[in-house]
């Protein structure tokens, strides 16, 4: 029997709306804001840290608390120097990809609002024959179409302007959601949409739900080391990206065999406690979610690791969704993923108990 759809039209519009939002890592407010406005009717309390990650509770009372958690921040570019033509070099914010950027259309965030400007670069016709000089950060450059240093200061850029492509959200082939930070805000989309689904089934959960939205996660996990240590939960349950393997270019023995479409990928390493990822695993084979494994050595390189070594240890694991094109303009999901991560993490939080204990020896 074919499952219920869970994307409803609301829930959609508000995942094109939210992906259009430019949050840069350390500018994440914007989109901290719409992730709220949306998640406020399905929780009974919220709050919001000093650098801005967004927390929703469920039973703010209970003492036992778990936390799921994504990440809100996109990668980006500063504007670093100002030529006195009129040109801008930047520096990264982020695992920003200087190999994509020539030709690409971006905003540069200003206090007067948005500047458009494009990277450029020397055309075809111009570059030496044999071995051609490739995108680096030391030559891609932007162009607003000022001619001075003057002109492009009065239009409101200064260093440090933070700088996001444009592209903007589609759908590719009817099930396939494309577009800019699918890294990690379809992440944030899928964490509201579960306690869309708690309050819409009239879910009692027996301990306190932080559905937390995470700043800084590009720039080493920072806002989930600061909201680990102020919540202090019992257990987490991280959610993020992970490569798709299929296409070409990409090497299964080094990054393994992962594919859009075949479900949620769980990740098994130090930093995920065994007994919760057995719960995840008896979970999804319980409703019938399919998964595949990840293993992911020394750390997972998302915020589980943060939650894991925070608080004198947390029970933490990690639900990744597979993605193709990380960390360009057209990241790539399949929305069969997308939904069977939101069932799997239901699936999970109806399987915990009040006070559960995943100690590896009890």
């Amino acid at each position: 029997m074919a499952k219920k759809k869970i994307i409803n039209k609301k829930s959609m519009d508000f995942m094109e709306k939210y992906l259009n939002n430019a949050s840069p890592t350390g500018f994440e407010s914007a989109g901290q804001q719409m992730w709220l406005d949306y998640i406020r009717p399905y929780v009974d309390d919220y709050w919001v840290d000093t650098y801005g990650t967004a927390v929703a509770i469920v039973n703010p009372e209970a003492e036992y608390k778990v936390v799921i958690e994504a990440h809100a921040d996109e990668i980006a570019w500063f504007v670093h120097y100002i030529t006195n033509d009129g040109f801008i070099y930047l520096r990264r914010n982020g695992g920003s990809d200087h190999q994509i950027a020539p030709s690409k259309r971006v905003n540069i965030h200003t206090d007067n609002g948005p500047v458009k400007a494009v990277f450029g670069w020397p055309a075809i016709h111009t570059r030496s024959g044999g071995k051609e000089e490739p995108p680096t950060l030391k030559n891609i450059f932007l162009d607003c179409g000022c001619r001075s240093k003057a002109e492009v200061e009065k239009m409101g850029v200064h260093v440090g302007c933070v700088v996001t492509f444009e592209d903007e959200f589609m759908v590719l082939n009817k099930d396939n959601f494309v577009g800019r930070a699918l890294d990690n805000r379809m992440g944030g989309f899928m964490i509201a949409e579960v306690a869309r689904l708690l309050k819409a089934e009239k879910t009692k959960l027996p301990f306190g739900l932080y559905i937390t939205n995470s700043v800084q996660e590009e720039i080493g996990l920072r806002g989930a080391q600061m909201i680990a240590e102020r919540i202090q939960p019992d257990v987490a349950i991280v959610t993020d990206v992970t490569h798709d393997t299929q296409t070409p270019m990409i090497n299964k023995i080094a990054q393994g065999d992962i594919a859009c479409g075949k479900g949620p990928v769980l990740a098994y390493g130090p930093a995920v406690q065994n007994n919760l990822l057995k719960l995840i695993i008896d979970g999804a084979t319980k409703e019938n979610i399919p998964f595949q494994r990840a293993a992911v050595s020394r750390s997972t390189g998302t915020d589980t690791d943060a939650f894991a070594y925070s608080n004198k240890g947390v029970a933490s694991a990690l639900i990744s969704l597979p993605l193709r094109y990380m960390h360009t303009t057209v990241e790539t999901v399949h929305r069969d993923d997308v939904e069977n991560v939101i069932r799997l993490i239901m699936a999970s939080l109806k399987s915990i108990e009040n006070g559960q204990d995943f100690r590896y020896l009890k």
